[in-house]
């Protein structure tokens, strides 16, 4: 065995360790999430009988965003997602301390997120996987380059282990937050993403987040539905979109409070929704399984119903996501999807174009459309929804949905939501671009359509103070020199300072760009 070979099966095995520490991570606070909304909830139904229980939810609310909002201020990366943070360490705009994050996140979240606030567990979750990896990849002393692996791969892992996907772990980790299909991150973050899948079904067993039965096909003759669904998700997530940015200037307008204390107005809305609404409460996942049920019944009532849950969990996720607590949007995203099917798809029986039981496929298949037009990740849309239900039927379908949804928010302008947030950040909150003086590499892949492909090495306009080091071109690693030519597919390992790694990255881009003749 070569060093080579013995240094991918060391990277290997250091993977599965992430693994297997970030599915025990992930399945302590899968379970405090639960814990503390069962508490939560107890503690409004408690309410309803003894009104004097409302103080302690008061009081409780209180003291919950302020042990968050107090975390945030201490480490503002604590905040938010978490995904912006991880993409922006893979680009090299932006170094982090693992373990205070992680402690701190994990706290935060699980008591953010068990209120019963409009917001998911996936983003947290995917970011305290990078911090195991990263944590790994220090404790074993790995090189940079390997460190980054580590930190896609516990990434990967955490998202794994929140939605017991792990195939959707690593296309999302690949689709979204790389931008390409490398087969070095992609091993490895798949062998993580399994071992953290194994650890949490030990947990919580082996039946789908969203096991919602659907057995009948969807005909061809009605997928005329689809084209109508996927074109009303792809407005309605770019409309989402333009919201949440919109909101968060509201929020920076605001001075009667400090702004690590913005989750006290989520916290206080929340309260009557609470009270009255139970059902609604959450990430989503109590709604969507209920509404198979729902939509059983007759009636423009009922359809009206479904309107009203859809508005408030559109209006109120975000003003619960831009307060900037620890939080994530994928299952709100996916809970507003299911909404918007089941209404369509009731709207349709009522005018007697399809039948009723025809209405569940709608709620799944809009689930994965709502996430393609606001994630902008149809691949994983596709397979998330898919290991999510439990099914292998209808992909086409689902495929149907996911594009036009994603086409519809393309040609309205919209932009992937996890770019536009890495993109407000650059050059705040220890976001660097200045030269560090230490040398880093930068693999890039050269694609099909780039402007790369047919010119010599010599030929190209490097960014300042990168040198193309290796090109991988199938099985063979090539040392180039001036008069190498660039062919699609190969993998350019570029030289580079690792304070300028970001700005290296964002020039790759744009030299990667299709050039339009005439």
């Amino acid at each position: 065995m070569s060093d080579k070979e013995k240094a991918d099966v060391k990277l290997l095995l250091e993977a599965l360790i992430v693994g297997i520490c970030t599915g025990i991570i992930i399945g302590l606070f899968r379970y405090g999430i639960s814990q503390t909304t069962g508490f939560w909830l107890n503690t409004f139904r408690l309410a309803h009988n003894n009104a004097m229980w409302l103080i302690a939810i008061v009081v409780g609310f209180i003291a919950t965003d302020v042990i968050a909002g107090y975390f945030v201020k201490q480490y503002p990366h604590v905040g938010g997602s978490g995904i912006p943070e991880v993409k922006l360490q893979l680009e090299g705009k932006l170094s982090l301390r693992w373990f205070p994050i992680l402690w701190r996140k994990f706290i935060s979240s699980i008591l953010v997120i068990g209120t019963g606030l409009f917001l998911g567990p996936e983003g947290p979750s995917l970011q305290l996987g990078s911090n195991i990896g990263q944590g790994v990849s220090e404790g074993f002393k790995q090189n940079k380059t390997n460190s980054r692996v580590l930190l896609a791969t516990g990434a990967a892992s955490g998202l794994s282990a929140a939605f017991g996907a792990p195939l959707s772990g690593v296309l999302f980790m690949l689709e979204t937050i790389f931008h390409n299909f490398s087969p070095r991150v992609g091993i490895n973050a798949l062998a993580g993403a399994l071992a953290s899948n194994f650890v949490t079904s030990n947990i919580f067993g082996q039946q789908p987040v969203l096991a919602i039965a659907y057995d009948h096909p969807f005909p061809v003759v009605l997928y005329w539905h689809l084209l109508i669904l996927g074109i009303i998700l792809g407005l309605l997530g770019h409309f989402y979109k333009m919201g949440l940015f919109s909101c968060k200037k509201l929020y920076a307008k605001i001075e009667f409070l400090p702004h690590w204390l913005l989750g006290l107005i989520p916290l206080a809305i929340l309260i009557p929704i609470a009270y009255f609404l139970p059902l609604i409460t959450g990430p989503g996942s109590r709604l969507i399984l209920d509404l198979p049920e729902m939509v059983t019944k007759t009636g423009w009532i009922m359809l009206g119903t479904l309107v009203f849950f859809y508005l408030l969990r559109l209006v109120f996720s975000i003003i619960s996501y831009d307060s900037g607590l620890p939080s994530g949007v994928f299952l709100p995203v996916l809970t507003m999807g299911a909404l918007i099917g089941a209404i369509y798809g009731l709207f349709m029986v009522q005018l007697h174009l399809l039948p009723r039981v025809l209405v569940v496929n709608l709620i799944i298949f809009s689930m994965a459309g709502s996430f393609a037009a606001v994630i902008r990740a149809p691949f994983t849309a596709i397979i998330l929804i898919t290991e999510m239900v439990g099914s292998l039927l209808h992909l086409m379908p689902l495929a149907v949905v996911a594009f036009i949804a994603l086409f519809t928010d393309q040609l309205l302008g919209g932009k992937p939501i996890y770019d536009s947030l890495a993109q407000a950040m650059e050059g705040k909150n220890g976001v660097s671009k200045t030269a560090s003086g230490y040398g880093d590499q930068l693999t890039v892949p050269v694609y099909e359509s780039s402007q790369l492909v047919g010119k010599k090495v010599a030929e190209i306009k490097w960014p300042k103070g990168t040198l193309v080091k290796v090109i991988h071109r199938s099985s063979q690693d090539i040392i180039p020199n001036g008069q190498t030519e660039i062919l699609a597919g190969d993998m350019l390992v570029l030289a580079v300072d690792s304070g300028q790694r970001g700005e290296v990255y964002n020039a790759m881009i744009k030299l990667q760009e299709v050039k339009f003749d005439g």
